[in-house]
């Protein structure tokens, strides 16, 4: 139910300011609640695909200006647990 939660917050960027979808979104959705569940899953295939679920709800938009090698601060945890 988070990830849908996830997904849904995240389909109103473009809508709503990008700065309230960050804050909803990422840095209260993902970073709080999210993280938590994935950080408590055991290294694994299920793991993976929940990450990878996470990664395709992200506008591909956020990421152009990106340099290579960085994220968005928002994603500073989550590319961490993804490094892991």
């Amino acid at each position: 139910s988070l990830m849908q939660l996830l997904s849904n917050i995240l389909l109103w960027d473009g809508i709503v300011q990008e700065d309230t979808v960050y804050d909803l979104g990422l840095s209260k959705l993902l970073n709080r609640y999210l993280l938590l569940n994935l950080l408590n899953i055991p290294p694994g295939p299920d793991n993976v695909e929940k990450c990878k679920k996470v990664v395709a709800c992200l506008p591909e938009r956020w990421f152009q200006d990106l340099k290579s090698g960085s994220t968005l601060p928002q994603l500073t945890n989550f590319s961490q647990h993804l490094l892991q």
